[in-house]
């Protein structure tokens, strides 16, 4: 989440360098940017298997865990919409200034899925807050104007958005997870099943399908939940076979499986080159290989070195990442529409770097505090 926001806000910024940007959709080529979202997938999947777990451990059910996997899916895809349409709005032919209809957007957000306090006697205030959010919901997008002057439009899927990518990914690991959790390699099969669905797009064995490309596909060609399936593959090598005696075992088998994915990635860039805009088999390949790497550097520090006091000021990001996520919305709006604006110079080349790493901690300390003012975002 640090870097998340961090890459997000080069959108301030002058002259950063191209190595950190996104790259082209035509183009053959990674930037630091192009990795982050991956990395976030991959972490999505190794929580699957404790929240899961969690979940069973209490007494739920498969149906009452199924329910609620249905529920934070609907939640995760109706806010990427919402979001994607955002970057798609006609502003100048609406009836709310654009970045008003981001503020109530984000608000309604807020209202709907805040953690409320247990307090029997204000139910029907925190339900009434919640129905009130759905209502600003709906308005905002019976006023939603998008397309062009010449195609006007409403609301639609486009790429459904980051938190909608995350919907996608989550629903179809969390269910191959919920009925194959007691069998590992089903589930290092239904990973492989995912990576190959992605290379298959890309070889033009799946041309037959195309009919149905529109209405009903795997988002990224299968590369989206891939990622998130390797976590899970991670986090159940971990629960099943890390002991404190063969931690150096575990270690190697994740970079083993880094190394693999990496050939993988790089083996497949001569045909179709790397890209994240297209989610390549390279892209998906190279960022897989990277976050088991990643993964097991900081395995080593946090569990075998000990070493986790450096993360503290970081935690709100794990602990209320959605509300960390949403919360630049607002402030970008709030400062547009205030007309603030940093200096040139303290948003250019290496003093903009530091600013944006110092917006992304500022973010996240923000999390926190509102955190403790009870507004906490969970779905």
């Amino acid at each position: 989440m640090f870097l998340m926001i961090f890459v997000n806000d080069f959108w301030t910024l002058e002259d950063v360098p191209v190595w950190l940007l996104h790259t082209a959709a035509e183009a053959d080529a990674m930037g630091f940017s192009d990795v982050i979202f991956p990395m976030f997938l991959f972490i999505v999947g190794l929580s699957l298997p404790f929240a899961i777990n969690n979940r069973m451990t209490k007494g739920d059910s498969n149906r009452v865990v199924l329910q609620h996997i249905v529920e934070r899916t609907f939640a995760l895809l109706l806010m990427g919409i919402f979001l994607v349409n955002f970057e798609n709005m006609r502003s100048e032919v609406m009836m709310i200034p654009k970045y008003v209809w981001e503020i109530l957007l984000i608000a309604a957000f807020f209202l709907i899925w805040n953690v409320y306090p247990n307090k029997p006697e204000r139910k029907r205030l925190y339900t009434a807050l919640k129905v009130s959010g759905y209502v600003v919901l709906i308005v905002l997008a019976a006023v939603y104007q998008g397309g062009t002057k010449e195609d006007p439009r409403w609301m639609e899927t486009h790429w459904w958005g980051i938190l909608g990518l995350i919907g996608w990914s989550y629903l179809i690991c969390s269910v191959v997870y919920l009925y194959f959790r007691q069998r590992l390699l089903l589930v290092i099969f239904s990973w492989f099943v995912l990576v190959l669905f992605n290379l298959a797009d890309f070889a033009g064995w799946l041309t037959p399908l195309d009919a149905i490309r529109n209405t009903f596909w795997i988002v990224g060609s299968g590369a989206m939940p891939a990622f998130t399936m390797a976590g899970v593959v991670a986090s159940m090598l971990y629960q099943r076979h890390f002991r404190k005696d063969n931690a150096t075992i575990f270690i190697a088998i994740l970079i083993l499986l880094g190394v693999l994915s990496l050939l993988f990635g790089f083996g497949t860039r001569p045909f179709w080159g790397s890209s994240k805009i297209r989610a390549t088999p390279a892209w998906l390949g190279i960022c897989t290989g990277v976050s088991f790497i990643v993964y097991a550097f900081f395995f080593w520090l946090v569990e075998m070195a000990d070493r986790k006091n450096w993360a503290n000021a970081l935690k709100p990001a794990g602990e209320a990442t959605l509300t960390c996520y949403l919360i630049p919305y607002i402030w970008y709006a709030l400062v547009t529409i205030a007309g603030v604006s940093l200096p040139l110079f303290l948003r250019t080349g290496m003093i903009g770097l530091v600013k944006s790493l110092l917006f992304s901690l500022f973010i996240i300390l923000l999390t926190g505090l509102i955190n403790r003012l009870g507004v906490k975002l969970k779905i």
